[in-house]
């Protein structure tokens, strides 16, 4: 079953010093193109979790968002450099009292003070680490169950319009037999009006054979059995297991390529117009395929 490149996942974890939430935003793109939001002090872990997230997708934008609250520094690797944030705290008292106003410091406005904390050369604590890749992982299934959802939303889509192409298909097909036939009838006739005006005989053998190489030139029969070979594997495709979406694009491109031949040689208006709704439908279903992974 195809799966969407479209999809939100979610997961928040508590414990008892920290607590930390992943959140997963994905939309369509030729390859797998991951942005990622994380605390500055937790990005040399940045490959370990693209290794996990990348057995869950191979195409697709995916904005990832890692936020996480401590209650100690020391789980982050980091401490904070207490001399300058003491220095700091008492220029500002000083220029408090100076303009004779209280002054009373928001200490968790640290936190956000990044060149405050300095980088203790130190991995972050190894159950906040499991954890983070545990709330990874949950985000993803997250993410995965809605693009599953949307992807068989996609499928039931594509399989009724893959139907109705091949309703035109054959409309196209049925139609094909008789354009031959007032074709063939209209050159023999305006061949033996053209050979009578001009006072001269025409072999039969000679009619019959130019008749038959205007046939063949109007002959669609092999584009029509590739197009239907080609909605067969249209079919196959949506149900297969694994990438769907580039074999799926190549196939609708493959399709546009035959009924644009079946349009180019049938020379008839009948014809032309089912080509017409054909190619609507087609690339519809090429919009539809640009959002499966």
């Amino acid at each position: 079953m195809p799966v969407s490149m479209t999809g939100f996942g979610r997961a928040e974890t508590r414990a008892e010093n920290f607590s930390h939430v992943w959140e997963l935003r994905s939309v369509n793109n030729r390859f797998l193109d991951l942005k990622w939001r994380m605390p500055t002090v937790l990005r040399s872990l940045e490959t370990r979790f693209e290794k996990i997230l990348r057995k869950s997708a191979s195409r697709g934008r995916v904005d990832v968002n890692l936020t996480v609250e401590t209650r100690s520094a020391e789980l982050l690797g980091v401490s904070l450099n207490v001399a300058q944030a003491g220095a700091m705290l008492d220029q500002l008292r000083e220029l408090a009292k100076t303009q004779g106003v209280t002054f009373a410091p928001d200490m968790n406005r640290l936190l956000s003070a990044a060149n405050l904390w300095r980088d203790d050369s130190a991995e972050p604590d190894p159950g906040l680490v499991a954890s983070l890749e545990e709330g990874l992982a949950r985000a993803l299934g997250d993410w995965n169950a809605s693009r599953r959802v949307e992807g068989e939303a996609l499928a039931r889509d594509l399989r009724g319009r893959f139907a109705t192409l091949r309703t035109l298909a054959a409309a196209i097909a049925a139609r094909v037999p008789q354009v031959l036939k007032d074709k063939q009838a209209a050159t023999a006739e305006r061949l033996n009006a053209l050979v009578a005006q001009a006072g001269m005989s025409f072999e039969p053998e000679r009619l019959a054979q130019e008749v038959a190489v205007l046939a063949d030139r109007l002959d669609v029969t092999e584009e029509l059995t590739r197009l239907a070979a080609h909605l067969d594997r249209l079919d196959e495709a949506l149900g297969a297991d694994g990438e769907a979406g580039k074999r799926l694009d190549f196939l609708i491109q493959e399709a546009f390529r035959e009924i644009n031949t079946c349009g180019n040689k049938a020379q008839d208006v009948e014809v032309s117009r089912l080509v017409v709704d054909f190619k609507v439908e087609l690339e519809k279903c090429r919009e539809q395929v640009q959002n499966i992974e």
